[in-house]
């Protein structure tokens, strides 16, 4: 790889920082989606809720790995 970089480094980098702008856009597409179909409050709530679980569930394991040193 250039630059000295691994292979796994470079993994890691694309996991971590990759897929964490992936989920700021997937959130910026929810919220795009409440505007459009005018959900008011409790309906964004709802989808912010719902569709960013699987979101919620990628950064939980992330915070676990750290704290237990994996």
């Amino acid at each position: 790889m250039p630059f000295g970089v691994t292979e796994e480094q470079f993994a890691h980098w694309g996991v971590t920082w990759g897929l964490g702008l992936f989920m700021l856009y997937m959130l910026f597409i929810i919220g795009e989606l409440a505007y459009r179909s005018n959900a008011g409050k409790f309906g964004a709530f709802v989808l912010f809720f719902v569709l960013s679980f699987g979101m919620l569930g990628f950064i939980a394991k992330t915070i676990i790995e750290k704290m237990w040193g994996i």
